[in-house]
């Protein structure tokens, strides 16, 4: 098939989004983790609404990695991501029961990098709803090195 301006490959390409399914899906989540009937230790983030000023919660995948842990913008110009630049990175994180207020800091160049050719080892079922939304080409380090620059990768602090 080829790559035209209207097949829809090139339309996810250009903006990719999240699935359907996600919001809702998202919201099944948040249920189950604030009813402990499951999905525990589901790290969800809140943060000011940019427009609303009202808090906005999403589960997110965190990783660990040598003491430090990270985000990454599943979707340029995801609306939490959004949210955390315009509060200037304060937000909090629970894990569980566990509820911490946390600084949330966009990172570039090696320490990006390192965490994006991580990502679809680590956290493989988010890389693969970033590559069939069409965010990257390819499940490899590779493929999700090509998006720095366009999904932020944020280090989680604890705010001070």
């Amino acid at each position: 098939m080829p790559n035209d301006a209207n097949s829809p490959l090139s339309a996810a390409a250009a903006k990719p989004v999240p699935p359907r399914w996600l919001k809702p899906m998202n919201k099944v989540f948040m249920t189950l983790s604030k009813t402990g009937l499951g999905m525990k230790e589901l790290p969800v983030l809140t943060v000011q609404g940019r427009t609303s000023g009202k808090p906005r919660s999403t589960p997110l995948s965190v990783l660990d990695l040598n003491g430090g842990r990270y985000l990454l913008e599943g979707f340029p110009g995801a609306d939490w991501a959004r949210n955390v630049r315009a509060a200037s990175g304060r937000a909090t994180l629970r894990i569980g029961r566990s509820t911490e207020d946390v600084r949330l800091v966009e990172v570039e160049g090696d320490e990006a990098l390192t965490v994006l050719r991580l990502w679809p080892d680590r956290m493989a079922d988010g890389a693969k709803i970033m590559l069939d939304a069409g965010v990257v080409t390819d499940l490899t380090p590779e493929a999700f090195e090509a998006v720095a620059g366009r999904c932020g990768v944020f280090r989680i602090e604890v705010a001070r």
